[in-house]
């Protein structure tokens, strides 16, 4: 039990460190850091815009980080408040159009990186690895919210 804990902790760890360069890689090129990678990818999906407490929610970041983030990115004039109707709280973020154009350089980097990440597994191999994940994932959730 504890060797399979540890090879999937470590594994899962280790995928996360190779992505992170990944982005990194593509984000400093714009003097910007990796983890930020997240929110263009998360804003290129949602065209419409969200609010910052939104994204937050969908990144799993902590609203501090999202504000810090929202303000270099908006001095970077990668995405812009959607301020309609004068009011600052609350509004949606959107990005901007060189903020689309880095979002589709991320995109393009994680579509190769998952391509050549899942070389070798085949189509039922990797629906089963995916189904697999997803399941391990609400099952720790769950454990989360209601406690050992």
């Amino acid at each position: 039990m504890i060797d399979r804990f540890e090879r999937f902790s470590f594994t899962i760890s280790e995928i996360s460190r190779y992505w992170h360069k990944i982005a990194s890689d593509v984000m400093e090129q714009h003097g910007l850091k990796g983890p930020h990678a997240v929110y263009f990818t998360t804003l290129y999906q949602h065209p419409e815009g969200v609010t910052a407490v939104k994204l937050a929610e969908i990144c799993s970041r902590d609203k501090s980080d999202v504000s810090r983030t929202v303000s270099q990115l908006e001095q970077h004039g990668l995405i812009e408040k959607c301020t309609e109707n004068r009011r600052n709280y609350r509004t949606p973020l959107k990005l901007t159009e060189a903020g689309r154009a880095l979002a589709e350089r991320i995109n393009e980097s994680a579509k190769i990186a998952v391509e050549n990440g899942g070389k070798g597994l085949t189509d039922e191999e990797r629906a089963n690895f995916y189904k697999a994940l997803d399941m391990i994932c609400a099952n720790l959730r769950k454990l989360t919210t209601e406690g050992l």
